[in-house]
């Protein structure tokens, strides 16, 4: 399995300084790549978990490229109605040009009515915007000129090159529910679950699957974010991979491997900016986790 990292570009004391310094270490501790969450619209609710300074998720992405070699950087998750979906197909492909290490598009539905709100986007038709555009992405990065009638968008004959430097890019569909499964075996190459548990990897993955072939697609890759909580031994059944004891997360990242996990994730990030100790915090974090994915640790707890 492949390891990576994500990038916190929020909050206090984040400056372009301190991202590029995060992007560092990641590459510098063995993490092959890196991703970075998206909001628009800091609103109060966003503001709440993810609090300004935010640096945009695409931008930051250009900026490391040209100053970090050796890291494939990717976005966790952009949350795909709030750009037009030309806009987003050529951000993506531009970077994928621009870094020879490659680009992920993480996408998702994300959560804030408010953000939705603010931006004139209808939250309740989400999904189905979230269908149609990532459709019209795939167009775009396939088809010069790109012509695409939708409900929600409509063009013809628009250029669309430069194309990702591979001729497209992976798309990571992000989301826990069904409804995002679905949508991962239809037009994802990748499952991006946050914070899974083993109970609904079990049931989710032979739904992905059957519906990845019902669609006359391949099975799309099990590519989790694991929120990362070392602490004392956690024994429930639902509790989130990457929570609890090391030997815990030392057997989370064994089960991901059993279970055909290509990449995965590792988020510090506790959820909240007062439970954040920092970034040296974040560092050690981050160091620990490679030594038990290397199996270079003893046991510990």
């Amino acid at each position: 399995m492949r390891y990576g990292v994500n990038l916190l570009n929020f909050g206090s004391g984040t400056t372009p300084d301190s991202l590029v310094r995060q992007a560092t270490d990641a590459r510098d501790l063995g993490f092959e790549f890196a991703m970075i969450s998206d909001h628009i619209a800091v609103t109060p609710d966003v503001h709440e978990v993810y609090p300004a300074p935010f640096y945009d998720q695409f931008v930051l992405a250009a900026h490391l490229a040209g100053r970090v070699p050796g890291l494939r950087l990717g976005t966790t998750i952009t949350v795909i109605p709030y750009r037009h979906p030309l806009q987003t197909a050529r951000i993506a492909a531009n970077i994928d040009q621009l870094n020879p290490d490659g680009f992920i598009l993480g996408a998702g539905v994300g959560w804030s009515a408010a953000e939705y709100d603010v931006l004139g986007v209808p939250f309740r038709e989400r999904g189905a915007i979230t269908d149609e555009y990532l459709t019209a992405i795939r167009a775009a990065w396939r088809e010069d000129p790109a012509s695409f009638q939708g409900t929600y968008v409509s063009y013809e004959g628009v250029r669309t090159a430069p194309a990702p430097a591979s001729g497209t890019l992976p798309v990571w569909v992000g989301g826990n529910s069904p409804a995002a499964q679905r949508r991962a075996a239809r037009l994802g190459e990748g499952w991006h679950p946050f914070m899974p548990s083993r109970p609904l990897l079990r049931e989710a993955l032979p739904r992905i699957a059957a519906e990845a072939e019902t669609a006359g697609r391949p099975v799309p890759d099990l590519v989790p974010r694991l929120q990362i909580r070392v602490g004392q031994q956690q024994d429930t059944e639902e509790r989130p991979l990457g929570h609890g004891s090391v030997d815990q997360i030392r057997g989370d990242l064994e089960t991901l491997a059993e279970l055909g996990a290509t990449d995965v994730l590792l988020d510090t990030y506790p959820g909240s900016p007062e439970e954040r100790e920092g970034a040296e915090d974040d560092r050690r974090v981050l160091e620990l986790l490679m030594s038990v994915a290397q199996g270079t640790i003893g046991t510990s707890s």
